[in-house]
């Protein structure tokens, strides 16, 4: 029997009808940019799998630092124990990270780290005795699963059937360079109105939301204005973070800096789950008290896996390397030129880019999960190319290391798709 039909027999799979998509691609091996499935046929993943393997996949430097990891610490409780992985983690990250992050709280996911910075919000207000238990964020934003990251996030395709068990959240439009004063005249109504805990938001880049991008000079006018009013700012750059915008982080292009900040994904390298949620001195001191109930209680079985901080580890330096910072640069600068050149198509309404990652609307009106996606995404695999439509979006976010070639064969795929609409 096939991987494929195996499969069917007890595997339910995320974000998936499986009435109307029975099958699966069986992949059985990966290496840099190529995913290969059960019949040998190649694919380039142009999503590095989701964001996560931004250095390609069974990177060496990351597979083989994680394989001495192995032979020595497999795993220990992160609660009252401590590891030289997760210390050596900490000083990296804390190099790069915006410079008023300070303290790095680990668990298993985008979601839980999410879900982490809501509760420090939360708490933190409550420790200080006031009573805050709104959040703001923005419309169409995608933050998680769980059930904090999608009271906060804006996509009922996603979260409809659980939305009466939400917490209160105000949501706003996204700055686009020209309504600054109309979100900023709406944020005074609902501040004044709410008791506003926290705001959260995905910095430049809403990745569900199908890479829609926003404007950052209008976004730091936002997080100012939260700022004056005691609100905590939470960046979720569990899409965004290690180098995608085409600096650490999203967060390093606006003047004013998150309180708390959410990472996942590119962490590890995409070796291993595992999330940080950092934050300021100002926020852990909020929790630092002489009465047990103020503390942060929470806690992932896997918190600070000493394999996936080493694959962290791993990774910060591959994104550290002139080699990294190079492919980048080269990167975007194909994406730039590719996109000028598609943008006069007549069957592209829009093109738009942030540092590596790149996006194309089509000109028609579908579903986000309609019949033309899976024409466009069967059409991909087709050519050997690992592509998933959002709706009537192409978008592109694939591996530093993709080669020239290889992105020449995804471009000549894309517009190869204009051709059969």
């Amino acid at each position: 029997m096939t991987l494929k039909s195996r499969d069917k027999k007890h595997l339910w799979h995320p974000l998936t009808q499986h009435k109307l998509h029975p099958d699966t691609v069986a992949i059985v091996k990966a290496k840099g940019c190529t995913l290969t499935d059960e019949d040998g046929k190649d694919y380039i993943d142009a999503i590095a799998s989701w964001y996560t393997a931004m250095y390609g996949h069974c990177n060496p430097h990351v597979t083989e630092r994680v394989t001495r990891q192995m032979q020595t610490l497999d795993h220990v409780i992160f609660s009252g124990f401590t590891h030289e992985p997760a210390v050596k983690l900490s000083e990296a990250l804390i190099e790069i990270l915006p410079e008023n992050q300070n303290k790095l709280f680990f668990s298993d996911n985008g979601s839980t780290a999410v879900e982490i910075g809501i509760k420090m919000a939360l708490q933190y207000h409550s420790n200080r005795d006031e009573k805050r238990n709104v959040f703001i964020s923005f419309e169409h934003g995608f933050h998680g699963d769980t059930f904090g990251a999608m009271s906060v996030s804006g996509l009922s395709d996603y979260n409809g059937p659980f939305s009466d068990f939400f917490l209160d959240v105000k949501r706003i439009p996204t700055p686009n360079g020209e309504n600054h004063d109309m979100i900023l005249d709406l944020l005074r109504k609902v501040i004044l109105e709410n008791d506003i805990a926290g705001f959260i938001y995905e910095p430049l880049v809403q990745g569900a939301a199908a890479m829609q991008m926003h404007n950052a000079e209008g976004l730091n006018e936002i997080l100012k204005f939260c700022k004056e009013f005691g609100i905590l700012i939470i960046a979720d750059e569990v899409m965004t973070g290690f180098g995608k915008t085409g600096s650490y982080f999203a967060s390093d292009y606006m003047e004013v800096k998150p309180d708390i900040m959410c990472l996942s994904k590119a962490l590890t390298a995409g070796l291993l789950p595992m999330a940080i949620t950092s934050c300021t001195q100002n926020i852990y001191d909020a929790f630092y008290s002489d009465e047990i109930s103020k503390g942060l209680f929470h806690g992932h079985t896997y918190s600070a896996n000493p394999l996936a901080c080493t694959a962290a580890l791993a990774g910060i330096e591959m994104l550290k390397s002139e080699e990294i910072q190079a492919h980048i640069k080269r990167v975007t600068s194909r994406h730039k030129q590719f996109g000028e050149k598609i943008a006069s198509h007549p069957k592209v309404s829009s093109t738009r880019q942030t540092g590596v990652i790149f996006a194309l609307d089509l000109d028609v009106e579908t579903e986000r999960y309609g019949s033309l996606r899976d024409k466009l995404f069967h059409h991909f695999m087709d050519q050997g190319v690992f592509l998933r439509p959002l709706g009537k979006t192409i978008y592109i976010l694939a591996p530093y290391i993709i080669t020239d070639g290889e992105l020449d064969k995804v471009y000549k795929s894309i517009e190869a798709a204009l051709e059969i609409l």
